[in-house]
């Protein structure tokens, strides 16, 4: 393995990123930090995830600790997640990242638009 790659596989911020990196990682910890919940109801709250993406999406935050899956003596059983510590840690680092998301998003599309507008091409 070529010293850059062995290098980039052993930096811890691109192997969290990995995880935390994709939207859906990032709506399952931000919804859950509201507190326990099952699998259906996950998927009702999170607009546009599929079944079996929450399903990838719970079983890689499990893998890395940040969720915990338990499941109710129910009939039939039901499978309820919550975070960890380190879950809730990781909220807190997201809920800065959300904080300026939300005092700058008007910004943002305000640029988008404008960066468009000027190299749209004329009718």
């Amino acid at each position: 393995m070529p010293a850059r790659r062995a290098q980039n596989y052993a930096c811890p911020v691109r192997d969290v990123l990995d995880r935390v990196g994709d939207a859906w990682s990032v709506l399952v910890i931000v919804e859950l930090a509201r507190g326990p919940c099952r699998f259906n109801a996950l998927k009702r709250v999170i607009d546009g995830i599929s079944q079996r993406m929450l399903a990838v999406t719970l079983r890689h935050l499990e893998r890395d600790g940040l969720v915990t899956r338990r499941v109710l003596p129910l009939a039939p059983p039901q499978v309820e997640y919550a975070l960890t510590d380190r879950g809730l840690s990781l909220h807190l680092a997201i809920g800065t990242l959300n904080s300026w998301a939300e005092q700058n998003q008007t910004g943002i599309r305000e640029s988008r638009a404008a960066y468009d507008a000027a190299r749209a091409e004329p009718a």
